[in-house]
């Protein structure tokens, strides 16, 4: 069952990748690298997310 961290999880994880990509498009590394690290906080937020529902025992 999703979670709000599972949904802020996938948001992140959906905008790092936009940011990731809009930033290699314009030779931008700055922005890409903001973009990757989003990515990466979108993975540690659904993983919190998977943590909280087997702690609940939702799966």
């Amino acid at each position: 069952m999703a979670n709000e961290s599972h949904i802020k999880g996938a948001a992140n994880t959906i905008a790092g990748k936009i940011k990731e990509g809009v930033g290699k498009l314009t030779g931008n590394p700055e922005l890409e690298a903001e973009g990757k690290a989003e990515q990466v906080k979108g993975k540690v937020q659904k993983t919190w997310g998977d943590v909280k529902d087997a702690a609940s025992g939702k799966s």
